[in-house]
């Protein structure tokens, strides 16, 4: 891999069509800024259409020929998701890069509209219900790929199978690492699935270092406090490098599926993309195999891979 990736060797994107959750800000924005300016036809999916109007804008200011439009889509909601695949699905002919980017980070307790709790709910359900009701249109795009953002937190993660409603012993980072590590090994056990059912699909995640984002604001969508925001800046890269794992995961030929890409720098907080092996110490199949049969009970969202045949040109 070129240890100086920047998205300069991008592979050519024009014409695919390219949907980004949480794509009116930070990392989702920087994501689709690229891939818009680069000639995809890019779908902002986000909770906050106005917001999603004002990314437009900002982008089609910089390339006046971009085709990028907003989408609404309430991750925290299994409804807005529900109703967000049908429309996509009744007037799109193609996917062929999905990109699980929303998420939120260490709120105060909450539940999703569902009853979840709000960071597993919306970062790892909202998203496995997503891709799974996507499910067709993937598999019937030649070479296509779901793109799933993880975090550094991951890696002191553990999946609470008996308290993941965090109701009675919720603490914000332990459960943020939770969601944050069933992002990861939903990434790679959807590759395994695309690979049994010999799909002309992959499915990749990766993890952006530190970067500095509004995601911090706890949930709230506000900007960060001044204190909070001169420390986010000083111990953390860009946003646009912190997307470089996020457009090196959903454009590079030469990925097979199963990859973990984060920043080349120490322990991955900052620098240019490169193959993260800690994927396989931290995936376990059992685990992982429970957490996707889980997944598929509290959103009843069942994978249909009947269509993995397809179009396997």
């Amino acid at each position: 891999m070129n240890e100086k990736w920047n998205g300069d060797q991008m592979a050519d994107v024009k014409g695919k069509t390219v949907v980004i959750t949480g794509a009116n800000s930070g990392l989702g924005f920087e994501t689709a800024f690229v891939l818009a300016g680069k000639g995809a036809e890019v779908i902002l999916a986000v909770r906050n259409a106005s917001k999603g109007e004002k990314a437009v804008d900002r982008i089609t200011s910089a390339h006046p020929k971009a085709n990028v439009s907003v989408m609404p889509l309430d991750l925290s909601d299994l409804r807005s998701i529900h109703q967000f695949s049908d429309s996509f699905l009744e007037n799109y002919d193609s996917l062929s890069i999905l990109i699980n980017n929303a998420g939120v980070m260490i709120p105060p307790y909450s539940q999703t509209k569902d009853g979840f709790e709000l960071q597993f709910g919306s970062n790892h359900l909202g998203h496995f219900a997503l891709t799974g009701l996507l499910l067709p249109k993937i598999l019937s795009t030649p070479k296509s790929r779901v793109v799933t953002l993880s975090s550094l937190a991951a890696n002191n993660g553990t999946i609470n199978f008996d308290h993941l409603d965090g109701k009675d012993q919720y603490k914000p980072m332990r459960y943020y690492a939770q969601s944050k590590l069933a992002n990861l090994l939903f990434s790679r056990e959807l590759q395994n699935k695309f690979e049994q059912h010999q799909a002309n699909s992959i499915s990749v995640a990766c993890h952006p270092g530190l970067s500095h984002t509004n995601l911090m604001s706890r949930g709230s969508g506000k900007p960060l406090n001044k204190f909070v925001h001169y420390l986010s800046k000083t111990f953390t890269q860009p946003a646009n490098m912190g997307a470089l794992p996020t457009l090196y995961a959903a454009t590079e030929p030469t990925l097979r599926g199963g990859e973990y890409i984060g920043p080349d720098g120490k322990k991955g907080r900052k620098g240019f993309p490169k193959k993260d092996p800690i994927i396989d110490s931290l995936y376990d199949k059992d685990t992982s195999e429970k957490l996707w049969e889980t997944s598929e009970s509290m959103t009843s969202v069942q994978y249909p891979f009947t269509f993995a045949n397809i179009n396997r040109s």
